[in-house]
């Protein structure tokens, strides 16, 4: 019988979450002859018995299999001699504090599948828990803005909203923000907070996540480019909130030495992800009109910023109470696309105040400055439905990396095209797709 394990989630008291629950878990013993065995938790999600029902093994320590799959990076005295292990490794960019359990994996000739890299042939991700981080970075940032309001001084509904770990699970906090919906319907916000306009950077996954949350309030959407016009009218709805979903062209625009290249520097997407250098950022012209503004964008340093820590002092030192409040950093890029996410925060705490005078953190939410949501492990803070989902998105591809012969030179190794693009290392050496990340190891040993 062919036998995989499932180790228990260690990086923080939050994460609860599981690669897979039990419901597939049932299905891979039934479909494919697959046996599981868990390693126990006291806190997963999904408690142990529930993995008993669905004909699991659960014991004590680490599981001894050929295969483990887990959800976050797996301490050293996890890897077995070729072991293949199946988890979100983060060393792809060559992440510093990740490459000693790369090393280690490499002396000890494992095998390495990474989901980050489980992708279709146009590179898109096909394994991930992109909405359930929008989701819970949505509720955070509502409970910042309530607290950030509060200690202004006004009376808000928004000052109910818990944070995400507070609520029992999704399905609760979305009828709790409906009735508080309703009240902003019937009775509206201070006549000062208007227009509430909350911005959304991106429209992928994680934006989706986000917007669904928000969507339980009443708004109106409206267009970037009207956003300012509209600001300008002064006619605005008490009872309602506005929302802004801002593509790649309204972040940036092609740098005019570039322009005979485009018609009249027309923006073309596929351009600027493979020439981002011939793009400059222009999204600083709406921030200051946003009350509010959730990060669901991919960064790296290619791209021009969102945020800088510039133009936030610049629109503090215009105004003592500025509209731009609160930014809910999802991505949580440190000091990326909003440059002043200078740290995380735990689930419990998941707010800081950025000073833009000083450069630096407060805790005190009636601090002068802005107020950033940045946890950087948000879908655990929903970990029974994200568990759920990335579960049934991973399930197709269990089998067949279950049952694979690890023995075979790796250009023989017989897996799913969408597989073979995520592995890493192959039997302790580097796959050629990722022979690069041997300069991040070098640097590291050199050190």
């Amino acid at each position: 019988m062919t036998i995989i394990g499932i180790r228990k989630e260690d990086k923080n008291r939050w994460e609860r979450r599981a690669p897979l629950v039990p419901e597939e878990i049932k299905k891979l013993k039934e479909n494919f002859g697959i046996k599981t065995v868990v390693e126990s938790s006291s806190i997963r999600a999904f408690h142990d018995d529930e993995y008993v029902k669905a004909g699991a093994q659960v014991v004590d320590g680490v599981p001894d299999v050929p295969i483990l799959f887990g959800v976050k990076e797996i301490p050293l005295h996890y890897f077995k001699k070729g072991g293949v292990y199946v988890f979100f490794a983060h060393v792809i960019k060559g992440q510093k504090h990740n490459m000693p359990m790369l090393k280690r994996m490499m002396e000890l000739g494992c095998t390495l599948i990474d989901y980050e890299k489980i992708t279709d042939e146009k590179g898109r991700r096909l394994v991930f828990f992109g909405k359930e981080a929008g989701q819970a970075g949505m509720l955070d940032t509502l409970w910042a803005l309530g607290k950030r309001l509060e200690k202004e001084g006004f009376e808000t509904p928004f000052s109910e909203i818990k944070r995400t770990v507070e609520y029992s699970g999704l399905e609760e906090a979305k009828r709790h923000l409906k009735e508080i919906g309703k009240r902003i319907s019937e009775n509206g916000l201070p006549e000062e907070l208007s227009p509430l306009i909350v911005g959304f950077a991106g429209y992928g996954n994680v934006s989706q996540g986000a917007q669904e949350v928000f969507d339980e309030l009443p708004h109106k959407e409206i267009e970037p480019g009207e956003l300012e016009e509209f600001k300008k009218k002064g006619k605005h709805k008490k009872t309602e909130l506005y929302k802004v979903v801002f593509k790649e062209e309204h972040i940036v625009e092609l740098k005019e030495e570039f322009f005979s290249e485009k018609k009249n520097g027309e923006f073309d997407l596929f351009d600027y992800y493979n020439h981002p250098e011939k793009y400059k950022g222009v999204f600083s012209k709406y921030v200051p009109h946003l009350t509010v503004l959730m990060n669901c964008i991919y960064w790296d340093q290619r791209y021009p910023r969102l945020v800088t820590k510039k133009l936030i002092k610049e629109i503090y030192e215009k105004e003592v109470r500025p509209t731009f409040r609160v930014v809910g950093d999802i991505s949580c890029d440190i000091e990326g696309a909003i440059e002043a996410t200078i740290m995380t925060r735990e689930p419990d705490a998941p707010v800081f105040i950025y000073n833009p005078f000083e450069d630096a953190v407060k805790d005190d939410l009636s601090e002068r400055g802005l107020a950033i949501m940045a946890v950087d492990n948000l879908p655990a803070e929903l970990p029974k439905e994200s568990s759920t989902r990335f579960s049934k998105s991973l399930y197709p591809y269990v089998s067949a990396i279950a049952k694979a012969d690890y023995s075979v030179p790796f250009e023989e190794i017989a897996l799913p095209p969408e597989i073979k693009r995520a592995v890493i290392l192959y039997k302790g050496e580097l796959t050629p797709e990722y022979k690069y990340i041997e300069k991040f190891l070098s640097e590291e040993v050199k050190k």
